[in-house]
């Protein structure tokens, strides 16, 4: 716990976003630190509740509440308070790989569970969690950590991204030789394409993956496994083989006009924005351009808001955001959506803020579907045609009447994944879940062929970073078992 009176004396104070003028003119992360005595009394506010639940990750009527990674919240937030900064950072590190990822992009399930949100706002454990992870690699205290011993065993990981470079530190550190391949230029998988500078930037994942490096972890990048690399070298030439590939096959809109030019996943869209930032500045022309366009988002996720983000910083003329579902409430219910459940309200993120600055209203639509894309004689989208729907057991509707038609030059798809892509599955010989998932059990994570183990969105579908990072750990810890007998990672 913090202070034993800190929740009754200091309101809770979240890192401040930079002006939305300003940061819709740069891919700088949009929030700002908040100061060391700000954090302090942050810290404070953890309450002796008892009974925790906010390290004790659960799905609960579909949502996670708790932290996935049994991060010791508590524990930390007392050390912050007390100014013992090095031990809370030694205290994160004990269950997280990647705080300066989680402290930034996860939604913070931790504070869903959280006892003191039961009747007042949450203790601010997103935030604590940047503030120690920050302040541990300015003080230098953040190092490599190479084995004191190495064994003979190599392990080859496909997929770089938190579960993959997460299972790599872990079977590093335990002495095991091990490569990691990525089909992509950059080690980083989601962490590093998938989300936007302005959300995570990538110097930060940078020094991080050149840690793990530093310790000892072999990077293969511009190596697609199935095609530069068959299965059948994999398993010749190492002990054991992690598929960490996550789950990147995108949920099409297959409607009348899909193939017409201006259409694009927004995996596309945001992965080429953020390596041709990466490379050029933006100078070499290689991404989606949406300036000057009306464009038009299908989705309503975190991928949808970073879609938005990066639209406005494009210089967009409009951008509006549909979703199928209905609009949450503005207030949490209390009585069909009670504390420890992930909150289920309406909530407003950078992207929407800032289009709700620059445009004059939330971009976002709801209860809205697309029934198809209209072009023009060149194959130029400049239009799509929605309807309204209403929800009926579980399945929406359309209501006659509400049709429209909508402007639009570019229309980004972010209705989610269904799973893994289908090369790696067939090259191994994979068994697969009702969903398209790869068969394994969490916490085993073995599959039907001997020797190869499955773990993060390949397995349970699209989730969370540090759903991933758990998994990424735990399947560490079962190669670590099947090649040694025992384990001795955490």
């Amino acid at each position: 716990m913090g202070k034993l009176t800190g929740f009754l004396e200091y309101v809770r104070k979240t890192n401040p976003m930079r002006p939305v003028e300003e940061r819709v003119k740069d891919w700088r992360e949009v929030y700002i630190l908040r100061d060391k005595k700000t954090c302090s009394e942050q810290g404070a506010r953890c309450m002796d509740c008892g009974v925790p639940f906010c390290h004790r990750g659960e799905i609960m009527q579909g949502g996670a509440s708790g932290c996935p990674i049994n991060n010791l919240i508590p524990e930390w937030n007392d050390l912050i308070y007390r100014n013992r900064w090095r031990e809370a950072l030694d205290r994160l590190h004990h269950t997280n790989n990647f705080p300066e990822v989680t402290g930034r992009v996860c939604p913070a399930p931790c504070e869903a569970g959280c006892v003191l949100g039961i009747n007042e706002p949450a203790v601010t454990i997103h935030d604590n969690e940047r503030a120690i992870i920050d302040k541990g690699f300015q003080n230098g205290w953040v190092v490599p950590e190479p084995p004191e011993i190495r064994t003979d065993k190599r392990v080859a990981i496909v997929g770089s991204g938190p579960s993959g470079l997460a299972c790599a530190q872990q079977l590093n550190r335990a002495g095991h030789n091990v490569t990691l391949f990525e089909r992509a230029d950059r080690i980083g998988g989601l962490m590093m394409y998938g989300i936007p500078n302005m959300k995570l930037d990538k110097g930060v994942m940078q020094r991080r993956i050149d840690i793990i490096e530093q310790e000892g972890v072999v990077y293969k990048t511009n190596t697609e496994v199935g095609k530069d690399i068959s299965a059948k070298e994999l398993k010749r030439d190492f002990d054991a083989v992690v598929l960490a590939n996550g789950a990147t096959k995108p949920r099409d809109l297959p409607v009348e006009g899909r193939d017409l030019k201006g259409i694009h996943f927004a995996m596309e869209f945001l992965t080429a924005n953020t390596k041709s930032l990466l490379d050029s500045n933006l100078e070499d022309g290689n991404y989606i351009s949406a300036k000057g366009k009306k464009v038009i988002v299908i989705g309503g996720g975190d991928t949808g808001t970073d879609c938005v983000g990066t639209s406005l910083r494009h210089e967009c003329e409009k951008v509006t955001q549909l979703e199928i579902m209905p609009k949450p409430e503005v207030d949490r219910n209390r009585v069909s959506n009670p504390w420890p459940q992930w909150p289920a309200n309406l909530k407003i993120d950078y992207g929407q803020e800032e289009a709700i600055k620059l445009q004059g209203k939330d971009p976002r639509n709801f209860s809205v579907m697309t029934q198809k894309f209209e072009g023009d004689a060149d194959g130029n989208l400049v239009a799509i045609h929605t309807i309204e729907v209403e929800w009926i057991d579980r399945a929406p509707k359309a209501v006659p009447g509400t049709e429209q038609r909508v402007e639009a030059d570019l229309v980004l798809l972010a209705m989610g994944f269904l799973g893994p892509e289908d090369l790696l599955g067939e090259q191994f010989g994979l068994e697969r879940d009702a969903r398209s998932n790869f068969k394994a059990e969490h916490e085993v994570y073995t599959t039907n062929v001997e020797g190869v183990f499955v773990a993060g969105d390949n397995r349970r579908g699209q989730s969370l970073v540090v759903w991933a990072i758990n998994e990424g750990r735990g399947v560490a810890r079962e190669v670590d078992k099947h090649l040694m007998g025992d384990t001795v990672l955490p």
